[in-house]
């Protein structure tokens, strides 16, 4: 009796290790956000300070606490509260975001930033201005991570 307890426990820890392999790039793929935005240019950090020298509006769309802890230097705060599925085809109704905060004249350039690339509220702010209708939407995809790491003003 003990062996098979033994080998049946064997036996269903292998078939849980083969699922975890199997699904590993799948879940891996899952959790990064796109590279690609149609409509949306990614910009690094050092691009994003430089639109921003020039009068380009930056949103912060982290979590309340995040923005009050530490923000780009006049980077607004826009939160986006992110409910729907990490996929870049994702179920905005799902979602709550003010798109209605970012400037009515949709000319406007406009950067929209959150933590790092895995983020996926900024990509799907992203995504929601440009179907609002803006015509420049940058995406500053590495957010305040990349931002830190170059030493560019926070506040």
């Amino acid at each position: 009796m003990k062996t098979f307890s033994f080998t049946r426990e064997l036996l269903l820890a292998a078939a849980a290790s083969l699922a975890f392999v199997a699904a590993g790039p799948a879940l891996a793929q899952a959790t990064l956000t796109p590279d690609v935005v149609p409509g949306v240019e990614i910009i690094d950090a050092a691009q994003a300070k430089a639109l921003m020298d020039k009068g380009v509006k930056m949103y912060d769309v982290r979590v309340p606490g995040d923005y009050a802890e530490l923000h780009i230097k006049g980077a607004i705060s826009v939160p986006y509260t992110n409910k729907s599925e990490n996929v870049p085809n994702f179920d905005a109704s799902k979602d709550l975001w003010d798109v209605s905060k970012l400037p009515a004249d949709k000319a406007q350039p406009i950067i929209i930033q959150g933590n790092a690339p895995a983020g996926w509220r900024h990509y799907k702010a992203s995504v929601l201005a440009v179907k609002a209708g803006h015509k420049k939407v940058y995406w500053l995809r590495n957010g305040i991570d990349e931002w830190k790491k170059l030493g560019l003003p926070t506040e």
